[in-house]
């Protein structure tokens, strides 16, 4: 399959020509879901929200009017590996002939598996790339649509380009279902390897007294290091991030775990794999030095991982201690 870009301009043409709107529907509406699903509102599409809460719990039979059905469910790693069981299963709601498009992060493979299963409706997966706060924005100015197709025919293209019609203005690509898949790990364990290793530099910066803040402030400025925008240069830069050092969150964690597993099973090399184990070890480290996202931690590992003594609760310990000194001398000065 041959990747097709697609202008906004000529995706926006499809709507304005005669063609009513579709009816959206939402299938999950935790704050991926439900932003999502806000954005559509706000731009004046007619939407169906279902989910297991109330209120939208009595939408169950209504869903399957809706004529774009987006899918914002967890799809865990665990101990027993990747678990698609709840986006597969919710896609028995779609209606016949509709269109499905899973937010959700998909191991490479899953589309074909979840079209394969259910060749009455068009299943296509859309990564997203939310921030947990600042979501509703990020909804509504994606940096990128990506839409990946299944199968390669006319029926496919036709109901990819409708979709980018109705999702905001952004870069836009139609590309096979498992290269979609797969770049949602590329920009997450690419988030994750920076996080990595801004830790190893924040150490080597505490032991060598070289102000961090400086560091940071310097890296935002280097258009070879950060991306020139305000908000994203900052990001994964900070060791301490939200309540603790390590990368967190909902998706990170697991994420890499996964891309842990695929690549040994794909690739197996040895090198390669001494540096993901690294990595992913120094992050388990970092979060139970921390106390940071066990909860999520666990699910991963499982709960053995928290019996697990962390050196690096002694080394964040240490950086406060010198810190501390630091401070004391310049007050005696």
């Amino acid at each position: 399959m041959v990747a097709t870009k697609t202008t906004k301009k000529t995706a926006k043409k499809t709507v304005k020509n005669g063609q009513k709107k579709p009816v959206i529907g939402f299938i999950g509406q935790g704050w991926i879901g439900k932003n999502y699903a806000g954005d559509f509102e706000k731009r004046g599409f007619e939407t169906i929200r279902f989910a297991l809460e109330e209120p939208y719990r009595q939408n169950e039979s209504k869903i399957k009017e809706a004529d774009i059905v987006f899918i914002a469910v967890p799809t865990p790693t665990t101990i027993e590996g990747f678990d698609d069981s709840i986006a597969r299963g919710v896609l028995k709601h779609v209606g016949n002939g509709k269109t499905a498009v899973v937010k959700s992060t998909l191991k490479p493979g899953t589309t074909h598996s979840f079209q394969k299963q259910y060749p009455d409706i068009f299943v296509m997966h859309s990564p997203e790339f939310l921030s947990r706060g600042t979501a509703a924005y990020d909804a509504s100015h994606p940096l990128q649509n990506i839409i990946g197709i299944p199968v390669d025919n006319e029926e496919y293209r036709t109901r990819a380009e409708r979709l980018l019609s109705i999702l905001p203005e952004a870069p836009s690509i139609i590309v096979p279902a498992q290269t979609a898949e797969f770049f949602k790990y590329v920009h997450n364990t690419s988030l994750f390897a920076r996080s990595i290793y801004m830790n190893l530099l924040y150490d080597i910066a505490q032991e060598l007294d070289v102000d961090w803040t400086h560091i940071k402030e310097m890296i935002i400025r280097d258009p070879m290091i950060a991306f020139q925008d305000p908000v994203i240069a900052k990001w994964h830069i900070e060791p301490a991030h939200s309540s603790g050092r390590g990368i967190g969150g909902d998706c990170h964690i697991k994420d890499f775990e996964t891309f842990s597993r695929l690549f040994a099973e794909n690739v197996g090399d040895e090198h390669g794999m001494k540096l993901i184990d690294a990595m992913k070890n120094m992050n388990i480290e970092l979060l139970l030095g921390s106390k940071k996202d066990l909860d999520l931690l666990s699910g991963v590992y499982g709960k053995d991982i928290l019996k697990r003594k962390s050196k690096a609760k002694k080394s964040v310990k240490k950086n406060v201690r010198k810190t501390a000194k630091k401070a004391v001398r310049h007050v005696r000065k």
